[in-house]
């Protein structure tokens, strides 16, 4: 669980992103993560680019942890990325969602 002195890291707007991705993510409703989803971005050196492996039933999430740990190191760093998915649809789905 994210300690309650560290609540706020639940909302999307606390983790450094610029201004359009927040609109976008809140246009489809996305405002603020799971308890596990926040654990996973505060986890050891998991934003300054140490691995991390983590699991969860499908629809539940894991997806938005991936986008922000890319979006994070992307803008911060100026480097490309690479997100490998597992179906077409998805891909072409993350495709039109990340322009």
């Amino acid at each position: 669980n994210v300690p309650e002195d560290q609540s706020d890291k639940l909302l999307l707007a606390s983790w450094g992103l610029p201004k359009g991705v927040l609109e976008k993510y809140h246009s489809l409703g996305v405002v603020q993560m799971f308890d596990w989803q926040a654990e996973c971005l505060m986890l050891g050196h998991v934003l300054e680019g140490k691995n991390l492996i983590y699991s969860a039933p499908t629809s539940a999430g894991k997806t938005l942890v991936a986008e922000l740990l890319i979006l994070k190191r992307v803008l911060e760093t100026r480097k490309k990325a690479l997100l490998i998915l597992p179906f077409v649809s998805v891909a072409k789905e993350k495709k039109c969602y990340l322009q």
